[in-house]
């Protein structure tokens, strides 16, 4: 019998720009996650397992044997440690393990950590960072970066459903408004629809990055850390805060190389693991009360909410249109402000995102609380879709 596994502690320090070493910014996420959950670090503390996810900190920040590094100094000894990297869904995956530790049996409480220090490097060295999850023979070597992709994407589904630059927009102002109320959100401020859709120095303003997408269209590049503490349901007595199920997790893969795809517009790995967590779960698109979809860029948040079953295909940005995805919509997406807003360092994000579900289960999401949200869907996407993990929380029943 598999065990139940719920989350009991959640850490997250602001997005930015980090002052301090890439083990210190993760430090400080996990102890905000170990204090949330009750638990004192040292002997007999009860944590069995750390999982530390991060794409990139070799490269950039010079560091492996992190994990290592990261149970001796919270002073975790001598719980098991190992790090996770599947790209920008390097957060999902480590969480997805830590639930499978527990589920099996192996370990009664997990501490998953993400991070990602990406400000140290120029902007060229970050997006050319980024690229080397690309098909090392069929796509980096030709040039093709992330935001090339989601320009050409972009325009596919455009063309193919009549999206158009506004829709990008009004995503990316709303998912602004709602990080105003983050603390934990890089950027806080709001940019008016108008002035960088309609503007006549709107180019100066909101240039284009890889047409049609725009400055506003597009991620900030942020260091920052994030943390949950995860337990199996059976024990969650032992700790300060009740319990937010995992009720679903489910991960899937498409091609590496996006040439290859049988429909280009279609993000066939988000369909199939949001099914999977579904099905798991024993729930249906209409149950959920909240999401946080990955948009490192707009048109990511508008096709993802098709292919999660949100809204009919071809239809997402109509549905932006009429405002249901606001707070107070017929679903709330990215209530955090999601990458846009809130940041996007790349280990980081899966854990991220995932915590704001717990924030909004909990009813502690203020200023931006959903009422009466009971589950929640987020959806961590890795390279350009090709490998997508779904998670799915539930509030228990009181």
């Amino acid at each position: 019998m598999r065990r139940e596994v719920g989350i009991v502690g959640v850490g997250h320090p602001r997005f930015g720009k980090s002052s301090v070493s890439f083990t210190d910014m993760c430090c400080y996420a996990a102890v905000d996650a170990l204090d949330d959950a009750g638990i004192k670090t040292g002997e007999g503390h009860g944590v069995d397992q750390l999982f530390l996810a991060s794409m990139g900190a070799q490269m950039l920040n010079r560091q492996s044997g992190i994990a290592s590094a990261l149970v001796d100094t919270l002073n975790l000894r001598p719980a098991m440690a190992e790090s996770v990297e599947n790209g920008p869904a390097s957060g999902a995956s480590a969480i997805k393990l830590g639930y499978m530790a527990i589920a099996s049996g192996m370990c009664d409480v997990v501490l998953v950590i993400g991070g990602e220090m990406m400000r140290v490097v120029s902007g060229w060295e970050g997006t050319d960072f980024v690229a080397t999850m690309l098909h090392p023979i069929a796509e980096y070597p030709y040039g093709l970066t992330l935001p090339a992709f989601a320009g050409m994407f972009t325009r596919l589904i455009m063309e193919k459903y009549g999206v158009l630059e506004s829709d990008l927009a009004r995503v990316a102002v709303k998912n602004h408004e709602n990080a105003m109320y983050n603390p934990a959100a890089h950027i806080q401020l709001v940019p008016k629809l108008e002035v960088i859709t309609e503007d006549e120095d709107k180019d100066i303003i909101n240039p284009y990055v890889a047409e049609p997408l725009r400055l506003y269209d597009v991620c900030p590049v942020s260091d920052g850390a994030a943390a949950i503490v995860l337990c199996a349901m059976e024990v969650a007595d032992r700790f300060a805060k009740k319990p937010i199920r995992i009720a679903g997790i489910g991960q899937a893969t498409d091609t590496h190389a996006v040439a290859e795809r049988e429909v280009a517009t279609d993000l066939l790995a988000v369909r199939l693991a949001a099914q999977q967590a579904y099905k798991m779960a024993n729930l249906a698109p209409q149950d959920m009360d909240v999401a946080e979809l990955h948009d490192a860029f707009q048109i990511l948040e508008i096709v993802e909410s098709e292919e999660v079953g949100f809204f009919p295909r071809g239809e997402g940005h109509l549905a932006v249109r009429r405002g249901e995805t606001k707070i107070g919509g017929k679903i709330p997406i990215n209530t955090s402000g999601g990458l846009k807003a809130k940041g996007h360092p790349l280990g980081a994000t899966g854990v991220s995102q995932v915590i704001e579900i717990v924030l909004q289960l909990r009813g502690e999401a203020t200023g931006r609380q959903v009422e009466g949200a009971r589950a929640g869907l987020a959806v961590n996407f890795g390279g350009f879709g090709n490998n997508v993990v779904a998670t799915i929380l539930t509030k228990e029943v009181e």
